[in-house]
């Protein structure tokens, strides 16, 4: 599958941070937002599968091909970028600011969101005919998702903030390993095959995305769930983006940087 060793997709993960960095607003705004609809598409697939087959773990397996088409296509997620444009900063490329990241973020965010949300409307009038009839099934267990995960965290307190903050943490831990996925083959089956793996792994372990969610509460709120924009903020999305962001970096970005690419001096053992 033309493996590349650590050494050589780490340095490609340096330089795609960089390069993003660099990149006219209208083309960060637009990757963005695709990766954002696109990854809201497998998120509503993956509902469907489950919903039809009643097993969630075959949705799981099925969710990865969103995210696989949005990276062939060079399409770019926030949890990507957490862990990628850090490391050209790391590595003191110059040029690079934490201003310079800030700015990115941020319009990958906004990119992202409109996306997804734009997605969550359109699916919204499918679900329910132009909004003629109650939603159908999958937009009912959509909606219900919305409650869960904003009210059912919310419920628990200070005990629920932490999980769902953990579950951000582990979850771009996983997706952010999907990312560097497709940076250790030169194939197109070996960066379908890396990227899959821990995709699914997230999804069916019920961890938290902020760009899936970008989709699902939205959705959730135009279907009938019974939450506010508070709460999907302050019990979702604020600390998900935060729980995503220290999880990319510090787990995979930090991890693999300082490994492979600024290596400990040898030394010998007898």
């Amino acid at each position: 599958m033309s493996y590349l060793v650590p050494s050589e997709f780490v340095a490609k993960m340096v330089d795609a941070g960089e390069s993003k960095l660099y990149m006219a607003t209208r083309d960060v705004l637009i990757r963005a937002f695709m990766a954002g609809a696109i990854l809201a598409i497998a998120a509503v697939f993956a509902v469907t599968v489950t919903v039809q087959t009643g097993s969630p773990i075959l949705g799981a397996a099925l969710f990865p091909v969103g995210f696989c088409i949005l990276y062939l296509m060079g399409f770019d997620l926030l949890t990507g970028v957490f862990v990628l444009t850090p490391l050209a900063l790391f590595d003191k490329r110059p040029g690079v600011t934490v201003n310079g990241i800030l700015k990115h973020w941020g319009l990958v965010f906004v990119g992202n969101f409109l996306g997804a949300l734009t997605v969550a409307v359109l699916m919204s009038i499918v679900f329910t005919y132009g909004f003629s009839v109650p939603p159908n099934k999958v937009g009912e267990v959509i909606s219900h998702i919305g409650e869960n995960r904003t009210l059912g965290y919310k419920e628990y307190g200070a005990g629920g903030m932490l999980t769902i903050f953990i579950r951000g943490v582990l979850c771009n831990w996983m997706v952010s390993l999907g990312v560097v996925g497709a940076m250790i083959s030169t194939s197109v089956s070996g960066k379908v095959i890396a990227m899959w793996m821990p995709v699914m792994l997230f999804f069916a372990m019920g961890f938290e995305h902020s760009i899936v969610n970008m989709f699902l509460f939205p959705s959730a709120m135009i279907l009938g769930g019974n939450f506010s924009i508070m709460d999907y903020m302050i019990w979702n999305e604020i600390p998900v983006v935060l729980g995503n962001l220290i999880g990319g970096i510090s787990l995979t970005g930090l991890t693999l940087y300082t490994t492979h690419m600024k290596t400990a001096p040898k030394r010998r053992f007898n």
